[in-house]
């Protein structure tokens, strides 16, 4: 089997985002597949390390809440406001990465 029917067949309808996508890769020193795989690979980590991030905070929350005293369940004002401060971001940064 030759190299080239190994080769990812990378098609963009945009000639122009193909043109920077070969000038990045020509600048790393790698070839167009391997500069598109890493950068999805990439992008990959980075939404499991957020997802494990908050995974790991929700679970921290859900800890505190099992050993807080029956009645210490109804969080303070500023608490709420708190996390509804994170809800937003966490959404805000959410629809970022969507678009």
């Amino acid at each position: 089997m030759s190299d080239s029917s190994k080769a990812m067949n990378l098609r963009f309808r945009d000639p122009k985002q193909r043109e920077a996508i070969a000038a990045a890769a020509r600048q790393a020193g790698v070839s167009m597949q391997e500069y598109v795989l890493s950068a999805a690979y990439e992008r990959a980590t980075a939404v499991e390390a957020r997802f494990l991030t908050g995974f790991k905070e929700s679970m921290a929350r859900s800890g505190e809440a099992f050993a807080a005293e029956a009645g210490a369940l109804d969080p303070a004002p500023e608490q709420r406001a708190a996390e509804r401060a994170a809800r937003a971001e966490l959404e805000t940064t959410e629809r970022d990465h969507a678009a």
